[in-house]
């Protein structure tokens, strides 16, 4: 075989990117691959905007059948987004028997156990590597470098438009609103940031990871999910007095033959690597028996880094192709019939420790009167501050807590909430660090 033909569903920030590399490098990818990678067909709702690019005449439709049913096209590239066209025209492309990419995490989120399957069943390969984390190769990190370990945790920063907010507030002391106006300025964020900020992009992410790890079904539902709209000037510096930065997270763990898959903003030791993960950069630590911990960091989005990991991919199937050996690594990275459902915990469930801030009336007896409704629930304080400084007649009152039930946590928060002497609701902010089993 020395010509794989390839179709292009889109050609949007990142499909444009994807047609640059292969008209760009053509040659370098050949010299590489051992056959050239042809840009045979390219779909488009918009063909007349300029793209910087040089499309050979007959490449370019409107019709994405054409590229989906010609018989000619070997790997067909999705690149058009959301959960509706996009999967129609995949779920098409299967069943005409092309091999698979994208970069589509929410419809691989929300129905990639059906398109696994469907894969599967008719023996092609539908790869996804520029799903999760840009140019990070955290798919095949996980499918192929890590195949003789054994997964027991994943932590990461996988949405640079929240790092970069969170990383304003701390570095500037801006409030969220004007953090994201300055990413929203900068492309970093859409005009409707909701995905990002309020932490579904990230849950996107590691419920294909997690499913990937653990052999288990991709469960996006029972991720738990939190944004971070709700983090103030105030917390990241008392974060920081107590040796600690303040970043959403993704956590992965198998524990007991359940997992715990949640995202929200979380408290990790300054002295963590990832707590140094700055501006829109992604990373993501993965802990395993063999290999104790490994960092993956890089550019998590945007459309050169994105479109050098779907490269990636084509070339690994076209490597394939050459070999006449598709399929030759499990998509879900385990045996198909050794996927299972593997439950994910509630948070309720969770153990770990607390940063929780209250906004105080300043009277005698305060301090006692909350210790005690946390001592009520079994939430031991490991270090409390009271700053004098007022707000509107309250002054914050900031504890770490040792390690606690989470179900515990928010009765003690509810109770405490109610009190005449506590002006607003409660900030709980999770905490991840070494002593988390203490």
């Amino acid at each position: 075989m020395n010509n794989i033909n390839i179709g292009l569903l889109g050609c949007g920030t990142v499909g444009a990117g994807v047609a640059r590399i292969l008209l760009d490098n053509k040659d370098l990818i050949t010299s590489r691959v051992g056959a050239t990678l042809t840009l045979k067909r390219v779909a488009d709702i918009d063909i007349t905007t300029d793209r910087g690019l040089r499309f050979e005449s007959g490449v370019l439709t409107t019709d994405a059948r054409e590229v989906i049913n010609d018989p000619e096209i070997d790997i067909v590239v999705e690149m058009i987004g959301g959960e509706t066209v996009a999967r129609e025209f995949i779920f098409a492309a299967i069943e005409n028997g092309k091999q698979i990419v994208t970069a589509n995490k929410a419809l691989l989120a929300a129905h990639g156990n059906a398109l696994f399957m469907a894969a599967a069943q008719k023996g092609v390969d539908l790869a996804f590597e520029a799903s999760v984390g840009g140019c990070m190769p955290i798919i095949k990190t996980l499918r192929e470098s890590l195949v003789g370990n054994r997964i027991h945790a994943m932590i990461g920063i996988l949405n640079g438009t929240c790092n970069y907010i969170l990383s304003k507030i701390t570095d500037d002391g801006r409030p969220f609103s004007e953090a994201l106006a300055q990413a929203q300025s900068k492309g970093y964020a859409e005009a409707d940031p909701a995905l990002d900020i309020e932490g579904r992009d990230t849950a996107h992410k590691i419920a294909i990871l997690s499913a990937l790890a653990y052999g288990m079904e991709i469960n996006l539902h029972d991720v738990y999910t939190e944004g971070i709209s709700h983090i103030t000037p105030m917390d990241i510096e008392f974060a920081g007095q107590f040796g600690y930065k303040i970043k959403l997270l993704a956590i992965s763990k198998f524990k007991e033959n359940a997992v715990e898959a949640r995202v929200h903003p979380t408290m990790i030791p300054v002295d963590n690597m990832l707590s140094n993960v700055n501006g829109t950069l992604n990373a993501i630590t993965v802990s395993a028996d063999a290999v104790d911990e490994i960092m993956l960091y890089g550019r998590g989005a945007g459309m050169m880094p994105t479109a050098s990991a779907v490269v990636g991919d084509l070339v690994d199937i076209s490597r394939n192709l050459i070999m006449g050996a598709t399929a030759r690594v499990p998509l879900l990275s385990f045996q198909s019939n050794q996927i299972r459902k593997i439950p994910i915990r509630p948070i309720s469930d969770i153990i770990t420790h607390y940063y929780l801030r209250f906004s105080a009336l300043d009277k005698p007896g305060v301090l006692s009167t909350i210790s005690g409704i946390l001592g009520k629930y079994g939430i031991s304080i490991k270090t409390a501050y009271q700053k004098g400084r007022k707000m509107n007649g309250s002054v914050p009152l900031v504890m770490l807590t040792h390690t606690a039930k989470e179900a515990s946590a928010i009765k003690a928060l509810n109770e405490i909430a109610s009190l005449d002497v506590v002006s607003a609701r409660p900030i709980m902010i999770r905490i991840e660090d070494e002593n988390n089993d203490d």
